[in-house]
């Protein structure tokens, strides 16, 4: 039996790369939709019906496709906190979280556009930064200018050093991709990966 075909409607090139990682044929499209929270939207409902409109968006032009959508924030001190896009957002996102604990919600939908089914989970995964100094900061800022990066900081590359610890049942959910549950959601849809 053929696998249905496979849409990741996402931009980011870290969920590309770890789809990647599971030896499946997908395609990619970058849906466009509004991600502006809504007033007093919980961080897990925000992911989850973020993650469910880049699906539903993206169904639009693959109609017969199996479709993943996810999406990520982080909230430190009941606080969403998105990505800094400027080295002084960076630099006060990272002051904040050092020496404390935050926790990142990564919604993940697998629409299935033929037959309207929708799988839907928020995956929390929480991360313990170390005390870091101001030019800690500046320094890892400098090397990896993560301001596209929710939290200020790439687990997966320079910014593991200024952590303590994870905390969570798959390190995928950090960088953006549930795998571990994404496995089974495609095999409930028919998708073999192994």
């Amino acid at each position: 039996m053929n696998n249905p075909k496979l849409v990741l409607a996402s931009s980011s090139p870290y969920r590309r790369e770890l789809l990647e990682r599971l030896q499946i044929s997908f395609e990619v499209l970058a849906p466009d939709i509004d991600e502006t929270p809504l007033e007093k939207e919980p961080a897990s409902v925000l992911v989850e019906r973020l993650s469910k409109s880049k699906a539903k968006a993206a169904a639009k032009t693959f109609p017969d496709a199996l479709i993943i959508g996810s999406d990520q924030v982080a909230v430190h001190n009941g606080r969403i906190v998105g990505k800094p896009h400027t080295h002084d957002n960076a630099v006060q996102q990272l002051r904040e979280a050092s020496g404390s604990r935050i926790t990142l919600y990564t919604g993940l939908v697998l629409l299935n556009a033929t037959t309207g089914n929708v799988q839907s989970e928020v995956v929390p995964f929480h991360v313990v930064f170390r005390s870091l100094s101001r030019e800690q900061i500046e320094n890892y800022l400098h090397k990896e200018q993560p301001y596209k990066c929710a939290g200020s900081v790439r687990s997966e590359g320079l910014g593991i050093s200024l952590l303590e610890r994870f905390e969570g049942e798959d390190p995928n959910t950090l960088i953006g991709l549930p795998l571990i549950r994404l496995v089974r959601m495609l095999e409930k849809e028919g998708v073999q990966v192994i």
